[in-house]
Formats: structure tokens, sequence, C-alpha cells
């Protein structure tokens, strides 16, 4: 399967889980010779496969509309209903097989699980990527498998992703109670997440925000592209904050205040500063420095020490589904990123006095 078609699949998983969007699971329209009763009750005898404890939850946390308004467990249903199980993520498609993967396991209790993905791992199963993906080392690691068709749909079980070719920390649920309430995290903005980034140029504030919809590309659908107009993308916000500067290319971080697909590589790119080695959005070729050939050698040599967009999902923070306690996690920069910053500080100090 060529590299395009992954790549357009893990950009339609990342529409599917990123895009804060309610997508419906499960539907029902309440016979007419339906006798009243309590809409749980009702679902849990048509969910066969799903606890009625799920379903509580569920409603609880807002997942249960009934017409276009979310009930409470105690509401009670009547011939003509329509009720609609809604969740910020699409239903599975396809089996998903257990893998003896390693996992890098930064944090775990009965509840979450965080994990450092490292870059070039495909976080979910799809076309030209059916196994050796995260999803496949958690089923193995969890001890769950499911086929395409399961009612309950548990394999769900990631509420989040990053891209193929970025590393970085994760957070998974391990059980109902934590998916729901994870996932309604998410849904309204509440988790932290910072990375940090290589940008190409000197970026000229020390910290900004940038405030630009974004949507696919009509030209291009492997591509994301701000839009001017408000009518057109969905709402991205990103914060950022310069760390240091090497004057062709800077280390910035990056907080999420939403969560849109490759948001941090189409807003820099979209004020002139594209990820470092981000082959998507104009990264790959130099953009900044010399005409010295000594100075493409360089660069060149730089991108092999990280052959990617150097983009690193490095801290995360949440509340905990169960206790409530407020957890936050950092990660180290992978070796890629580090060797690259270590040969741009090299350069920094040793760079002759005509090009200063």
């Amino acid at each position: 399967m060529s590299d395009w078609l992954d790549e357009e699949f893990d950009n339609t998983l990342a529409d599917d889980r990123q895009e804060q969007e309610m997508f419906e699971h499960f539907r029902f329209e309440v016979d007419s010779g339906q006798a009243p009763i309590r809409i749980d009750k009702y679902m849990a005898e048509h969910m066969e496969d799903t606890s009625r404890h799920r379903i509580q939850l569920a409603i609880k946390e807002g997942y249960v509309h009934v017409g276009d308004r979310p009930v409470k467990a105690n509401f009670i249903i009547r011939p003509g209903d329509v009720i609609r199980f809604l969740m910020p993520y699409r239903r599975r498609g396809m089996e998903i097989i257990p893998q003896d993967i390693p996992l890098n396991i930064v944090y775990e209790d009965d509840d979450v699980l965080v994990v450092n993905k490292p870059a070039g791992m495909v976080v979910h199963p799809g076309h030209g990527n059916f196994d050796g993906t995260l999803i496949n080392a958690l089923a193995f690691y969890l001890g769950k498998s499911q086929g395409p068709d399961a009612e309950d749909d548990r394999m769900g079980i990631l509420v989040h992703r990053i891209d193929k070719d970025t590393s970085g920390l994760l957070l998974v649920a391990k059980n109902d109670e934590a998916q729901l309430r994870l996932a309604k995290q998410f849904f309204v903005h509440s988790i932290e997440r910072r990375y940090r980034a290589v940008v190409w140029g000197n970026v000229a504030e020390d910290e900004g925000t940038i405030d630009a919809n974004i949507g696919r590309d009509p030209n291009d659908r492997l591509r994301y592209k701000v839009y001017d107009d408000p009518q057109k993308g969905k709402t991205a916000i990103t914060h950022y904050r310069v760390l240091e500067r090497f004057g062709y290319v800077t280390l910035v971080e990056c907080r999420l205040e939403t969560g849109r697909t490759h948001q941090i590589r189409v807003h820099m790119a979209s004020i002139g500063h594209p990820l470092f080695g981000d082959e998507r959005y104009g990264g790959t070729s130099i953009r900044e420095g010399t005409i010295y050939s000594k100075y493409k050698q360089f660069i060149c040599n730089c991108f092999k020490l990280c052959p990617r967009q150097a983009l690193h999902a490095k801290t995360l923070g949440f509340e905990h589904p169960v206790s409530g306690k407020h957890l936050q996690f950092d990660s180290q920069l992978p070796e890629d990123m580090t060797a690259l910053l270590g040969k741009w500080r090299s350069y920094c100090n040793n760079m002759p006095l005509d090009e200063n």
C-alpha cells in the first residue's frame, strides 16, 4: 500500500478523534407499543452486551440524547422518542488483533495508562497499517480483543491521538468509566497538552497565540490549511513560547487549546515557521540560512539525524477520571530531537564571524 494512502487514513482518524465533534454510535426509535420506562432500563434491555452501569455513566456525562437534548437516567421514554448514544469519536470498523509489541509505559493504575509513543508508530490500524500499531500493542497488553461489529465498543480506549511521525505522551482509558470521563475532558478542552517543536526561522515574538480556523485543503486532501473566513474550517487555538533561538531555527513550546488535525504543523507554517523536517508543510527545504555549501551539508545532516517533523508531545495533564486528582506527566525529548538540538547548538557556537 502506498505511503499516501497510509497517511490519508492516519489523517481521517485524526478527524474522527480530534475534531471535538459528537458521533452517533447507536440510535433507537421507540416502538408505538412501548410502555413508559426509564431510559437507562430501556437501553440496557436493547444493548445486551453493554452493562447498565456503563449506560448510566454515558447518560451522566451527557452522551445520551432524546431528540437534540441530553437526558438524565430517570427520563421516561415514550413511543416515538428517538434515542441517540453519542461519543466524541466514530465507531470502529475493523477487528483489533492483539500483538506483543513493547510499550513505554510512563504511568499506570486501575483506570488509566500513559504511554510514550515513539515516532514512526501508527496509532490506529487502518488501510496499509493493519498491525504493528499502538492499538494492537494495547490490545495485547490489556488482554482485549474485539471484532468490528462488537456492540460494546470497548477498544476505543485511546481518547486522543498524535500523528505517526510525532513522538510523545498519549492517554489510555482502561475501563468504561475512565473512557467516558476522559473523552469528556478532551471534548471541553480541559486536558493540558504541551509540545516541543523545532521550527524554521527566528520567531519574532517571545510568545504569542495563533487563533485561526483550520480545515482540509480543497486542493490537497492530505493537507490542512488556515481559513480567514470564520465560516470555513473549525476553531483552532495554539499558544506558543520561544525556548531557545538558533538564528535560523527556533525551539518553541506549543500549548494546545483545541485539538485539530495537524494543528501545530498548520498553525506554525501559517505564520511562516513550518516545523523543521515536516515534508507535508514545507519543512524539508532550506528556508533560512546561508548560501554556503557547508551550511547546506549541515542542514542535510540535520535532516538525517531527525528524519521527521521535529515535534514531541512532552507534557500531559488531566483530572483523574475516578479520583478527581490532577495528574501531570512530562517526557524527555527523544534521541533524534535531542541530537538535532545539540547539532544546532554546536553550529551556533562555532558559526564563522561573517555569518553572525
